[in-house]
């Protein structure tokens, strides 16, 4: 496994970063998560989009221009062999270095790093059982704090979140507001099916809007499927027909239960799978 940073390629033992360096020190830096099918890397405008969209929100100056990034990024899949086959990609700027301290001005050179490895396609079963999962303690940032929409590497609400969810040995913890809507996942974007209508919290109840989530909207739009964003609750999901997650290494998760709640069926459900089935992978006939 070969990591890029800073434009070096370099293997787990050569890959070192400042102790001073502040996306260690602080979390002060921003990443995207992709993957790629065989030689394409999904909607990767969209995710570079977003990347250079949190770097302005922290008010960080990425210095490489997109097509260089997307340079990096194949030298990195093509040092580890991966431009052929399914890959998680992982592209992360932090400040860079500094002297101690929280100011950033500091900082004047930000650290790139790309992370890729082989994309292993979940077992059968996930789609087939789907998840458990349950509400955390732990509410979403307030989008006055350290909005979600930035994909900031200060990820430490998300991890809280998925600890507490672990500890009642659920697949994933879901998290509301400080109003007590859902927002989303750990990780990922959650809908509910209710009465043949697909639902599903907007940006504005406090969530990171994926690319995935927005993808499967777009694909029932094309299928006929009525989407609406709204405020959901807790009630919201115990009372629908079918729900899910989505996530960009896995696309369609089935959520079978929250609370230890059934939901519909406790199964997956007909529009969930059709979503599935109609996903727009590279290569696929659909």
């Amino acid at each position: 496994m070969l990591f890029n940073i800073n434009g070096d390629i370099l293997s787990l033992e050569e890959a070192r970063i400042s102790p001073l360096d502040r996306g260690y020190l602080y979390g002060d830096g921003i990443f995207e998560t992709m993957r790629s099918y065989g030689s394409e890397i999904f909607k990767l405008d969209e995710h570079l989009d977003r990347l250079y969209n949190s770097a302005q929100a922290i008010l960080l100056d990425i210095p490489y221009s997109k097509e260089e990034l997307i340079t990096e990024i194949e030298r990195t899949l093509s040092a580890n062999k991966l431009t052929e086959e399914d890959a998680y990609i992982r592209i992360s700027f932090s400040r860079g270095e500094a002297e101690l301290g929280i100011d950033p001005t500091e900082a004047t050179n930000p650290t790139l790093m790309i992370i890729t490895k082989p994309l292993t396609s979940p077992s059968a079963e996930l789609y087939e059982e789907g998840w458990e999962v349950v509400t955390v303690p732990t509410r979403r940032n307030h989008i006055e704090t350290v909005n979600p929409r930035i994909k900031s590497c200060n990820f430490l609400n998300n991890i809280l979140a998925k600890a507490e969810a672990k500890l009642f040995d659920a697949d994933d913890g879901i998290m509301l507001n400080q109003q007590g809507y859902v927002t989303e996942g750990t990780v990922s974007n959650v809908f509910l099916v209710k009465d043949g209508i697909l639902k599903t919290p907007p940006p504005s109840a406090g969530l990171l809007a994926g690319i995935t989530r927005k993808v499967v909207i777009e694909t029932a739009d094309e299928l006929g499927i009525l989407v609406k964003e709204e405020n959901l609750t807790r009630h919201d999901f115990y009372m629908a027909d079918e729900a899910f997650a989505t996530v960009t290494s896995v696309e369609i998760i089935p959520i079978v239960k929250m609370d230890d709640r059934e939901i519909g069926s406790g199964k997956p459900g007909p529009i969930t799978e059709k979503l599935f089935k109609n996903f727009p992978r590279p290569g696929s006939i659909v």
